[in-house]
């Protein structure tokens, strides 16, 4: 196998080099079965095991209240923007969403569908480069929860602080599950997709609070009930078993690196080297605004699209991989999870100073 690179690619993401040499193996032969965990039964007392670890430490790392269920779920962030909204939802019902970027607006049009949706803040205006401040929106009384996304993958900001308005928060943490603690007990719900900071794509964390369970409407589909979900242990149709382990790994590999609380010192130390390179010099411009910039997704621009162009490309080929922009805001972004190495920030910021110096 080649050197590996250092690898910027906002999802699916970097995992840490020990979770992979260990799914490697446990691919072909899980705990010397003879089979590998994915030929395994998801009903057999080995993947059970696997189940039950991922989920107390998911619990442990995220101070989970007890009275929260841990779900393990199948179609990604996106199923959720519609999932909330039909159990929680309903006619003459209201909630109010924060539109800050592509997936919070995805979230806005779904919910649209099954009540009645107060936009109380949109970014777009300022090509989202800002997240609101609680002084910025008011949230109506009967509204049944405020919906937002924790952090912007395409845009590269973030909640510094969770709203504090009085209601029911639920939130898309797809790109910064993990990288910091959070108080559970303001969310109603939390979901995430697990390719970003979690695991390989395949599986959907969904924390929610039992109180709601109850609360969708009859007519809604079996397996579009959290109730179904949460009543079958993640267990009323085949789990996705291998994303649920890969899950499990990182869960361990997080543990092991002192918590949340160091993970989101180490978040902020990777975040500060690149945004002061972008800061040294007015070559680079950053995106987001500066009290609201992400510490997973950097996004910046260079003088001219040409020299974006050249940046990527002679990045690649020193192994600065995956830092081309999003099409909606072109441009260049590092994705720098909790995974991704203190090595590769550091051998970007050298050959961002290198690349300026030769072009600016």
């Amino acid at each position: 196998m080649p050197e590996r690179i250092f690898n910027f690619s906002p999802g699916p993401a970097v995992l840490p080099q020990s979770v992979l040499e260990q799914a490697a193996k446990d691919i072909v032969n899980f705990n010397n079965k003879g089979m590998g965990l994915i030929e395994m039964s998801h009903r057999s007392k080995d993947f059970m095991a696997v189940l039950d670890e991922a989920e107390a430490l998911i619990r442990e790392l995220l101070a989970v209240p007890t009275n929260y269920k841990v779900l393990f779920l199948q179609g990604g962030a996106s199923s959720q923007f519609f999932m909330v909204p039909m159990n929680l939802l309903g006619p003459g019902k209201k909630a109010t969403y924060l539109n800050t970027g592509v997936w919070a607006g995805k979230a806005i049009k779904e919910a649209k569908a099954f009540g009645q949706v107060d936009v109380a803040y949109t970014g777009e205006p300022n090509r989202f480069k800002h997240v609101p401040t609680d002084d910025e929106y008011s949230v109506a009384a009967d509204s049944e929860y405020l919906h937002l996304c924790s952090n912007n993958t395409i845009y590269g900001t973030r909640f510094p602080k969770f709203p504090d308005k009085g209601c029911m928060l639920i939130s898309d943490m797809s790109s910064d599950i993990m990288s910091r603690p959070v108080d559970v007990s303001k969310f109603g719900i939390i979901y995430a997709g697990a390719q970003k900071n979690m695991g390989p794509a395949g599986v959907t964390i969904v924390i929610i609070r039992e109180d709601l369970l109850d609360r969708c409407p009859a007519t809604v589909p079996a397996m579009l009930k959290y109730k179904t979900h949460a009543d079958k242990g993640s267990m009323y149709n085949t789990p996705p078993t291998f994303a649920i382990y890969c899950v499990g790994l990182v869960m361990r590999w997080l543990k092991e690196q002192g918590g949340l609380a160091a993970m989101e010192r180490r978040n902020e130390e990777k975040a500060a080297l690149v945004y002061q390179a972008i800061d040294a010099t007015d070559f680079y411009r950053g995106h987001a605004e500066k009290e609201c910039r992400s510490l997973m997704n950097i996004s910046f621009n260079l003088p001219t699209a040409e020299l974006e162009a050249k940046f990527i490309k002679e990045a690649a080929a020193v192994n600065l991989d995956g830092l081309k922009g999003h099409r909606d805001v072109g441009g260049c972004r590092a994705s720098i999870y909790n995974a991704f190495p203190l090595e590769g920030v550091q051998k970007l910021v050298e050959f961002m100073a290198e690349f300026a110096k030769k072009n600016g």
